[in-house]
């Protein structure tokens, strides 16, 4: 009798093992592996800037107990610390690389190169292409937005005293809380938007800089509207009360007993006898100041993360319109 065939090992099989099975499969894995090189690089800085937020936090925590703080007065300066700066210029710069980096080649450099045309001829739909596309692009953005946004505000907001930045200001107003992930989304979602009207990869680049930088001033000038003002009227001749200390001052006036404001430069006198004649002539007796307090600041993000967030899905909703209705 002849000795049993041995069966042929299964093509991909190594010394009889199975083949390893992918997390992802089709659509997925394939925009994931062609834009792998960007992944890798902006996840990669994600997750260095988070882990230099936490080093930080560790150092100026044992540099805070070694002082003796709670418990003592303690002067300390977050900006002195090594690293900070790198800290501030990456959570910044992260909208604008990943724009220009991730958002304006989403689908540009596809339209450029044919590639679009290829994909959507293999049994893909338009709508299937552009999906797993947006889905990789806001995926990886919400990732490293909610990741950066984690560890700067556990950074922050038990150590506020310590930054010079105010918390209305961009460097922690649009890095805490939820306002990063919704900033991150909006300019990746800028940058595609760019990308499907302008068609090539340099000059979607190009622009889409151009209109991250625009956005941003103008970010800056619509962030301190986001909330509603307040009042508060104290004597001529007293200091503000130290209450106020994390308030964020929009505008100060001078009044009277009648209510009525002047600017505050109204009596500013070359001499004392003269500013104290138009002190009486207008019968000034009050400090006005109009502000935003500090309890303001959860409820202006939330505000301005829903406006960054209809703002994507606007931008969302113009892809998916233009890249179904025109030729690709």
């Amino acid at each position: 009798m002849s000795a049993p065939a041995s069966t042929p090992a299964r093509t991909g099989d190594h010394a009889g093992l199975h083949p390893r099975r992918r997390l992802l499969r089709g659509l997925p894995w394939l925009v994931l592996r062609q834009h792998r090189i960007a992944l890798a690089y902006v996840l990669g800085l994600s997750v260095l800037g988070t882990l230099a937020i936490v080093y930080q936090r560790h150092e100026m925590a044992g540099a805070l107990d070694a002082a003796g703080w709670p418990g003592k007065e303690v002067r300390y300066a977050v900006e002195d610390t090594r690293g900070y700066g790198y800290i501030v210029t990456l959570l910044g710069g992260i909208p604008l690389i990943l724009a220009f980096f991730v958002g304006a080649p989403l689908i540009s450099a596809d339209q450029e190169n044919g590639t679009a045309q290829l994909v959507t001829t293999q049994s893909v739909t338009r709508r299937q292409w552009i999906i797993a596309k947006l889905g990789f692009a806001y995926g990886l953005a919400l990732v490293c937005g909610v990741m950066l946004s984690a560890a700067f505000t556990w950074w922050w907001e038990p150590h506020r005293a310590f930054f010079s930045t105010r918390w209305i200001e961009g460097t922690v107003f649009d890095s805490t809380g939820p306002v990063l992930p919704a900033l991150l989304l909006f300019t990746t979602a800028l940058g595609v938007t760019v990308g499907v009207v302008v068609r090539r990869l340099l000059p979607a680049m190009v622009v889409t800089f151009l209109f991250t930088v625009v956005t941003q001033f103008v970010w800056d000038e619509l962030r301190v509207k986001l909330g509603s003002t307040r009042m508060f009227t104290y004597p001529l001749d007293t200091e503000l009360p130290s209450r106020f200390d994390e308030s964020y001052e929009v505008d100060r006036w001078v009044g009277n007993a009648k209510g009525d404001l002047f600017g505050w430069g109204t009596c500013a006198e070359a001499t004392d006898e003269a500013q104290n004649a138009c002190i009486a002539k207008h019968g000034i007796v009050n400090n006005v100041i109009e502000y935003l307090d500090y309890d303001q600041m959860a409820a202006m993000q939330w505000t301005a993360a829903g406006i960054l967030l209809a703002g994507t899905a606007l931008l969302t909703g113009f892809v998916l319109w233009r890249v179904s209705a025109r030729p690709l």
